[in-house]
């Protein structure tokens, strides 16, 4: 069952603070903390999923969806281990409250490169969460799992998910021109990628 699609991405923020090596929860920033969904998740994934614009941004703007199918749904999913490399997490602010999530998928570990998508609740927007996930997975990916690139997609007008993967410092790397249908038009789809090179050259954490 599709909760958040996990194709696009639209989130906001900056530059995530401390990838600290100091903590002992690797999951865990001094503005975010990453943990696995739980089966009571349910109602909090629903009120997510009727955020329609952030569908459309996504995936899609999906029918409505039963309370008790999404509760179903992470029942499923808390019971589900590291599979294929795909992983869903919530994401936690340092008060513990549930922002948003980030989802892994298309994982390829015979070329190194996976994808994955992110959502914050918009009341939770622009104060760095996206980014401090992200920049979690990244380092699980390159230094634990030996991927050696990300590549992430968007639509034309996701502009907050573009400015956010250019800030991370995510390359544009080719448009697919009248690639996704919403909102009865056509739009272009725009590639961004980053490999394990580039990411230690920006936040010097090689783990090597």
């Amino acid at each position: 069952m599709r909760v958040w699609g996990p194709r696009k991405n639209e989130a906001t923020g900056t530059r995530a603070k401390g990838l600290s090596k100091k903590s002992m929860n690797y999951w865990q920033t001094e503005l975010v903390r990453l943990r696995g969904v739980e089966p009571d998740d349910g109602e909090i994934f629903w009120r997510w999923n009727q955020d329609s614009e952030m569908a459309r941004n996504l995936d899609f703007v999906w029918p409505p969806v039963s309370a008790a199918q999404v509760r179903r749904w992470a029942e499923s999913v808390a019971e589900k281990k590291l599979e294929g490399d795909s992983f869903d997490w919530v994401i936690e602010n340092s008060e513990g409250g549930q922002v948003g999530f980030i989802h892994t998928h298309n994982c390829q570990p015979r070329s190194g490169v996976f994808r994955y998508g992110v959502g914050i609740e918009a009341r939770h927007r622009r104060k760095g969460y996206a980014a401090a996930a992200i920049l979690l997975v990244l380092r699980y990916y390159f230094q634990e799992l030996r991927y050696q690139k990300v590549n992430v997609t968007m639509h034309s007008e996701n502009g907050a998910s573009r400015a956010l993967h250019e800030r991370l410092g995510f390359l544009h790397e080719g448009t697919i021109r009248r690639a996704e249908f919403t909102g009865g038009r056509y739009l272009d789809a725009f590639c961004y990628g980053l490999t394990i090179e580039e990411w230690e050259e920006r936040y010097g954490e090689t783990g090597r």
